[in-house]
């Protein structure tokens, strides 16, 4: 057995004997099974933790395997929820996994692949209860609860799974991994940042690390497309009725942007290699499909649907020019349809609107709530009640220079996870650390992320990216949207590179990512290792048939 890298994790005597008669009876190899009754046995003794309050522990059924596994739920004060995963003793593969939550959390994620996987594997709400605070509501007036959030609910749930690993097992896991996307890479981030000891290795998945820059972005964004009555929004109404029934306008669009950079990588497949380079002007280059009059149609586009675009593209930017957050991405423009355009389809309440940005700004932002949620959150005329016990404050009041005027710096200092230095976890920790980030997201715009890394070169390398690339490596999906899903390919063993790399000194100078339609691959490329890119070198002349779309026939470059 290898050695261990993790401190030792005291044990419980009261439960010692059983754990131990667990483990004799366990199968030496991972097999498909079901709990012997000392097994059983040792996963209840796990309530009777001293030093965790452990409010369950029972054997649960996994659907990603034919063994069971003890699971464990508990709570850690004041609100924290936490849950743990435990393979039996002869599946377990000797590590520990953390897994990372999505969106503002609130409930309890679990992860029955990886514990098929042999991993033991734990998971909070981060500090509250989506179904009774829903949205950033939890935040409301609640200091505690956006720390939580903010970075104690994973260390202390880390705190806790490892304990439990611990006792369960009679040994601290061999190694500790983090793996999360989304609110779970900024965990990720803030974990390398915060608490350098916690993990051997972090997998941070499109990590919304610049967490109030994004969320005050994305409701400039709506604030852009909602302003003036709707006059630039995205969706027309072919019938004049106000039900924005067309977005047709949306794929005549991205149809333009692919025809100007598509082939910019040597293959056209409708996915933009590098938007950053992507050098499409919606002034000029949809100068052809500017509708002859004011009035709009789903065919061409009027002037202020082009400074939609515009402003899409730039970002918000305070009055004296301070960019905030890296504008959409070439190639996005599909991927706006959910988040950002108001229309028929999402009863003019996009995505965007009803979740992180739509009152996030009255809970999350500032250091005192300036107040409660407007009735209608979609109608961008409402006024907003400021008398009596509850005044209202409305996503549409929001003025983008308090993010550069310090308005929101309390809630950045709790919540983001933006310091460059990681030397504490890359250089005296030896841990090592994967990002990735798919380039059609426009939730959590890529160029944000490599902005990070960058900055992390600097202030932990002295920008040497060669030294970099030894500790923390970043990897770009052309054509992947927030997280999954898009027209590029989007799917890959997020984990296992990381585990080689920690464990075997093999660090991933690629990685083979596949996209699916209908369940059968059609299309397949490397994802090289920032700064290279693949290019395609396959058969001469065949970079357009689909059949040729396979790794081999990539080269980072």
């Amino acid at each position: 057995m290898l050695r261990s890298r993790a401190s030792a994790v005291p044990l419980v005597s009261l439960f010692a004997a059983i754990v131990s008669l667990a483990l004799l009876t366990a199968p030496a190899l991972a097999t498909a099974q079901s709990a012997s009754p000392a097994q059983q046995l040792a996963c209840q003794a796990l309530q009777g933790l001293r030093n965790l309050t452990i409010t369950s522990a029972t054997l649960r059924d996994n659907d990603q395997s034919d063994s069971q596994y003890c699971y464990v739920v508990g709570v850690i004060s004041p609100a924290i929820h936490f849950h743990a995963q435990l393979p039996l003793p002869g599946n377990w593969n000797g590590r520990f996994l953390q897994w990372g939550d999505g969106g503002k959390d609130g409930d309890l994620d679990f992860a029955d692949h990886r514990v098929a996987e042999g991993y033991a594997v734990a998971n909070s709400n981060m500090g509250h209860d989506s179904g009774t605070e829903p949205g950033s509501s939890f935040a409301f007036n609640n200091r505690q609860a956006e720390i939580d959030f903010g970075y104690r609910a994973v260390h202390l749930t880390v705190m806790a799974g490892k304990t439990l690993v611990g006792s369960y097992y009679q040994q601290a896991p061999e190694y500790s991994y983090f793996e999360g996307c989304s609110t779970g890479g900024r965990e990720g981030l803030m974990e390398a940042q915060r608490y350098p000891g916690d993990f051997d290795g972090i997998v941070a998945g499109a990590p919304a690390y610049a967490y109030q820059a994004l969320n005050a972005a994305g409701t400039w964004h709506l604030q852009r497309i909602f302003r003036d009555n709707l006059i630039g929004n995205l969706a027309v109404d072919t019938n004049g009725d106000g039900s924005y029934d067309s977005l047709n306008l949306l794929e005549v669009l991205n149809k333009q942007v692919l025809g100007s950079c598509d082939a910019n990588d040597g293959i056209v497949d409708g996915v933009i290699n590098d938007p950053a380079s992507c050098e499409f002007d919606p002034e000029q280059d949809l100068a052809d499909l500017m509708c002859p009059t004011s009035q709009g149609t789903d065919s061409c586009f009027t002037g202020p649907q082009i400074e939609t675009i515009s402003d899409f593209y730039t970002g918000p930017r305070d009055d004296n020019g301070v960019q905030i957050y890296p504008g959409k991405l070439r190639g996005s423009e599909m991927r706006w349809i959910g988040l950002y355009v108001p229309h028929e389809g999402n009863n003019h309440a996009p995505g965007m609107l009803t979740g992180p940005a739509g009152d996030h700004m009255n809970y999350l932002f500032y250091e005192e709530d300036p107040g409660v949620t407007i009735p209608d959150i979609s109608d961008s005329q409402y006024q907003a009640r400021k008398t009596g016990v509850m005044p209202e404050y409305s996503w549409m009041e929001f003025d983008v220079n308090d993010y550069t005027s310090g308005k929101g710096d309390l809630m950045m200092s709790i919540t983001d996870a933006t310091d460059p230095d990681l030397s504490r976890f890359l250089k005296d920790r030896g841990g090592k650390l994967i990002v990735y980030h798919g380039l059609v997201d426009t939730l959590i715009v890529a160029e944000s992320t490599r902005d990070y890394y960058n900055d992390m070169v600097d202030h932990t390398f002295n920008g040497n990216m060669g030294l970099a690339k030894n500790s923390a490596r970043l990897f770009m999906a052309p054509g992947m949207a927030h997280c999954a899903g898009g027209p590029g390919p989007d799917t890959w063993d997020k984990l296992a590179p990381l585990v080689d790399w920690v464990e075997n000194g093999k660090a991933p100078d690629s990685l083979t990512a596949t996209h699916s339609s209908n369940g059968v691959v059609d299309n397949e490329r490397l994802l090289c290792a920032v700064p290279q890119q693949a290019r395609y070198t396959g058969p001469a002349g065949g970079a357009n048939d689909s059949s040729n779309w396979t790794a081999a026939n990539f080269t980072c470059q």
